[in-house]
């Protein structure tokens, strides 16, 4: 006979019914109805799995309270508020040749029998009066302003290549171009701009006419209606409440969307629902070429800029870097006009409200040095400089991944999880793990998360203003100082020319530096001609107190290839010394050349490094690498020298006259 491992045999003897086997017979007690039922828990309310699934989501609660709310929606209900706005969205999508927008309807196409008051009721959508075609027989649905959640089920269901990383970040790829084309970036050319914006020799901005603009927006327009679905973000520019630009996204991909969600600053409900009428739009329709037959296309892509219409059409880049570099070009038109300095910077506050600007190009350090956890960080790269401060035109950061270790840019590291896009980046198929250091698709990796996830990030993101205006140069000549305090005239010559090196390699395996100039520290968005940025940079840092700073942060002890990098940790401890004001009281001398004064001493710093000549064995190279690069300076600044600033050449004389003398 068994036992059942307490030493009780199973059986008859015992009382137990025997089952098949010998295996005790498995009893349940009946109850007063004969079911035998589970005492855990309550039964949920619902017949079926689709009343179960209504259950799992529930209503948003109104967004605003109606009671003291000010604007055009305050006394409308939320059946009428929806109204107004996909009246405003189908008012943005129009076509400019039938003067109609598309009929609109709010929600996931995918969706319908979850809600049938999306397609039952009338309040929820918006059917304009259309001549007959094709497109007044269908409804756009628009999914508007998403939340992350809701971007990525979108993603991750409709468009391919979209995952969920290990770390909770959506992977993504943005096809063919894996980063922007500025070749292919147009601006229309009219009355107005004709005089305002910089044209030729040496400017980014690429003319086009009105109507080949109009041709591409209506192929955009078109396409994007054709969709059973769009994308609608309606978020705002800088942080300066009073400054602030009201911009609305229109796409086809939840991977733009979400992108976009991250970069600008996201509204309040309160401040959406009283949203209105952008000040500018996005048509991304990159998914979809241009004609190549239009006028000035010289390819399938092209993104156009319409200053005066308010708008920007995308065509034939899926590239999300295009919508954010795109508004940032606006920024730097609309801000100056208002008096408004628009900046490509990093910018950081010490606890005692001190604000420093740092300008670089890429690989100076401007992420690695304006990112400092003593120090609070205002933003990352795009910055306005009003009458009553600074402030961040984003409202998140944009980073690049390649290499990225979590010991080099721990907050960047960290900053990648659920929300975040990570563009391009390749993982492991099967624990979704990003090897950071996969270059299979592209180099420009990029992560794209809201500020708040940066622990030291101010929120709001604003700060009085700048004492310090650091500008980053990685000198791979080794001929530039470690740091050089400016005057004014030399912060506005070495603003304009926003000069850096790069180490290129040539056929036979030799490396040598190769200058690269960039005006304003961002010539490929910039829009006025860069004298006049200058201009309003020398005279908010004069009226304020602010100090200008070239900082080298490349090489020391002769050129790339002979010296060595500049220590990370003495650039740090330079950066300190700054941000405290001890180099203000420091002891300088002035160098040849360039005319650059430079300390004696910084603390932390070995003295003998802080004058280039000093690290040079070879004193006859050094001047000849000097002499060169002062060239290079000179033949750069060639462009610039015939634009007058102010009502007299007097300040354009002093500026060149701050540039390197030999």
């Amino acid at each position: 006979m068994a036992s059942n491992g307490n030493g009780n045999a199973i059986g008859k003897g015992n009382g137990v019914p025997a089952g098949r086997n010998g295996l005790p017979k498995i009893q349940t007690q009946k109850r007063q109805s004969g079911i035998r039922q589970d005492d855990g828990a309550a039964t949920v309310k619902a017949q079926t799995i689709d009343e179960l699934h209504s259950l799992q989501k529930k209503k948003s609660a109104p967004t605003t309270p109606l009671d003291g709310v000010q604007g055009a929606f305050a006394s409308l209900t939320e059946e009428e508020r929806h109204k107004q706005q996909l009246q405003s969205i189908s008012a943005s999508l129009a076509s400019l040749t039938r003067e109609t927008g598309p009929k609109l309807v709010r929600g996931d196409p995918a969706r319908q029998s979850e809600t049938p008051r999306v397609s039952h009721a009338p309040d929820h959508h918006f059917a304009p009066t259309f001549s007959a075609s094709d497109s007044s027989l269908k409804f756009t649905h628009v999914l508007y302003n998403l939340s992350p959640a809701e971007l990525y089920e979108q993603a991750i269901k409709y468009e391919k290549g979209s995952f969920i990383t290990s770390s909770g970040a959506l992977a993504t790829l943005s096809g063919a171009k894996t980063g922007r084309s500025p070749k292919d970036k147009r601006v229309v050319r009219d009355d107005t701009t004709e005089d305002e914006l910089w044209w030729g020799k040496g400017s980014p901005n690429i003319e086009m006419d009105e109507h080949t603009f109009l041709v591409n927006r209506e192929r955009a327009v078109d396409y994007l209606n054709s969709l059973d679905k769009v994308f609608v973000n309606d978020q705002f520019l800088n942080w300066d409440p009073e400054n602030r630009i009201k911009v609305r996204i229109v796409s086809a991909r939840a991977y733009h969307s979400l992108f976009m969600h991250n970069m600008c600053i996201r509204p309040t409900p309160e401040e959406l629902e009283n949203f209105g009428t952008p000040d500018f739009t996005i048509y991304n329709a990159g998914q979809f070429p241009c004609n190549r037959y239009t006028h000035y296309m010289t390819s399938s892509t092209s993104i156009d800029l319409n200053l005066g219409r308010r708008e920007m059409v995308i065509l034939g880049t899926q590239y999300a870097g295009e919508m954010k570099k795109g508004l940032f070009g606006v920024m730097h038109y609309l801000m100056p006009m208002r008096q408004i300095l628009s900046l490509h910077s990093g910018c950081n506050m010490g606890k005692d409200g001190d604000v420093a600007l740092f300008f670089g190009l890429s690989g100076t350090g401007k992420t690695t040095l304006s990112t400092d956890h003593n120090r609070y960080l205002i933003g990352d790269d795009e910055h306005c400089w009003s009458d009553k401060g600074v402030s961040n035109i984003e409202g998140g950061c944009y980073a690049k991944c390649i290499d990225l270790s979590r010991e080099k840019e721990p907050d960047i590291w960290n900053a990648i999880k659920f929300g975040t896009v990570l563009e391009n980046v390749v993982f492991d198929e099967h624990t979704r793990e990003v090897d950071y250091l996969d270059k299979s698709v592209t180099e420009n990796t990029r992560a794209a998360y809201p500020i708040e996830y940066i622990p030291n990030a101010k929120i709001p993101c604003v700060g009085p203003h700048p004492k310090n205006v650091i500008l980053l140069a990685c000198d791979a000549f080794g001929v530039l100082p470690p740091v050089s305090k400016l005057n004014l005239a030399q912060t506005m010559y070495h603003f304009i020319s926003g000069y850096t090196a790069l180490v290129a390699g040539t056929e036979e395996g030799v490396k040598e530096p190769r200058a690269t100039f960039s005006a304003c520290f961002g010539a490929a968005f910039i829009m006025l001609h860069p004298t006049k940025y200058a201009a309003m940079l020398a005279s908010k840092m004069e009226k304020h107190g602010a100090t200008g700073w070239l900082v080298n942060t490349g090489w020391s002890g002769g050129s790339y290839g002979a010296g060595s990098r500049m220590k990370l940790a003495y650039t740090r401890k330079i950066i300190d010394a700054i941000h405290s004001g001890k180099l203000l009281t420091a002891n300088y001398k002035k160098t040849e050349v360039f005319g650059l004064e430079i300390p004696t001493e910084v603390e932390g710093v070995p003295s003998d490094i802080l004058d280039p000549v000093n690290t040079w064995s070879n004193k006859k190279a050094y001047k000849e690498t000097l002499l060169k690069l002062a060239g290079l300076f000179k033949n750069n600044f060639e462009v610039f020298m015939n634009h007058k600033i102010g009502k007299d050449a007097k300040l354009t004389e002093e500026i060149v006259a701050a540039g390197p003398n030999f």
